[in-house]
């Protein structure tokens, strides 16, 4: 590991590695088949109706393992496209930490680090599942959408305003940082940092998510939206300043939807 002042320098080179240029493919790939429909789901092609909320997670959970294994694809489709452009900074950064590393072993430690990245963003698309299991977002929208929406809208708020939310994006904004205090040599020292990352990412993430689901988790309108936050949260100077901004907005917006429900 390299130290500080000789890292600085290989954030500012002008040409991107090949790390950052396959992430960013990857995740216009994934952009262009979610909106192209091309990810599989259970019960055939999709319709418009799989943007409604709880539609995937019931129509998962009502084909079995099958179905939840396609839902599971098209959840870490999701992330690719949702959560890589942001997350390009670190792996361009400890791309340049190999520097002089054979290309097989280069190539091994990249993978293992994306490999896991992705591995635990894409699980995380059982804790939907789990929760329609035991309450159907479909009848609890339709009974009372109002209070739900209210409910996640208030979660959300409460938790951009969290100090836990901004220890989560501190390690998320920071990716010299990260590595200086979480590096490990080796293919195996890659996956270990691959978890690190991706837990302090879905800390920082996961009520922006929450309250995807709740929209409707096939909501590309939506999915546009919490990635354009949370990329703008992650990269740019003002990012602190915009998650407390949406921690106000959405926290104002659950109060008018609860008292709303109770008209």
């Amino acid at each position: 590991m390299t130290t500080r002042g000789h890292e600085r320098p290989s954030l500012t080179v002008h040409q991107l590695p090949l790390i950052a240029i396959v992430m960013y493919a990857l995740a216009l790939g994934a952009w262009v088949a979610l909106l192209w429909r091309w990810v599989p789901m259970p019960g055939g092609a999709m319709d418009v109706q799989m943007s409604d909320p709880g539609v995937p997670e019931a129509m998962a959970i009502g084909h079995g393992p099958v179905g939840v294994g396609l839902y599971l694809i098209m959840w870490g489709t999701m992330m690719i496209a949702m959560m890589y452009p942001s997350s390009v900074p670190l792996f361009r950064l400890y791309n340049g930490t190999l520097r002089g590393t054979a290309r097989p072993a280069k190539v091994a430690r990249l993978s293992a680090l994306l490999g896991v990245y992705t591995l635990v963003w894409t699980l995380t698309g059982l804790l939907p599942l789990a929760v329609n299991a035991v309450i159907p977002l479909i009848s609890v929208v339709g009974e009372r959408g109002s209070l739900l929406f209210g409910g996640v809208l208030l979660l959300l708020g409460g938790y951009q305003l969290s100090p836990y939310k901004y220890q989560c994006l501190d390690e998320c904004r920071s990716p010299f940082g990260f590595l200086m205090t979480y590096h490990r040599p080796g293919i195996r020292g890659a996956a270990w940092m691959g978890v690190r990352f991706s837990l302090f990412c879905v800390g920082c993430c996961w009520a922006l998510f929450a309250f995807m689901v709740v929209a409707g988790s096939m909501n590309v309108l939506w999915m546009a939206i919490i990635a354009v936050v949370l990329s703008l949260e992650r990269t740019v100077s003002w990012g602190p300043q915009l998650a407390k901004a949406v921690g106000v907005v959405a926290g104002v917006a659950g109060v008018g939807f609860v008292v709303v429900s109770m008209m």
